[in-house]
């Protein structure tokens, strides 16, 4: 039995290796991560936030919702979009999606 028992400690002690060829792997896939999702990730919010800063009264703007419409009134925190003839709403600003380029809603 105490056969056994050798061999398994000595292949045990073979396997383990140095601390820093274990971190290799992990530090190879953060940096896959960081390149193939963080980056482009912040790289969006940075265009988003840039885009919500941007918008101004007169603006053609569709809402993650899907509402499109024209901006009539852009205060720090809400806007109100004309969707329709004497239909107004109110929506966050953080909600604006996208600007469309001006006549865009006039030609439908």
């Amino acid at each position: 039995m105490s056969f056994f028992i050798s061999d398994a400690m000595a292949e045990g002690a073979a396997a383990q290796g140095s601390g820093w060829e274990g971190l290799i792997p992990l530090v190879l896939l953060f940096v896959v991560f960081y390149f193939l999702l963080i980056r482009p990730q912040q790289k969006k919010v940075k265009e988003h936030k840039a885009l919500v800063e941007a918008i101004k009264k007169g603006d053609e703007v569709v809402t993650y919702g899907g509402l499109a419409g024209v901006l009539r009134e852009v205060g720090d925190t809400f806007c109100h979009i004309e969707i329709a003839d004497d239909v107004i709403v109110k929506v966050e600003r953080q909600n604006v999606a996208r600007l469309l380029p001006k006549g865009t809603l006039k030609s439908e």
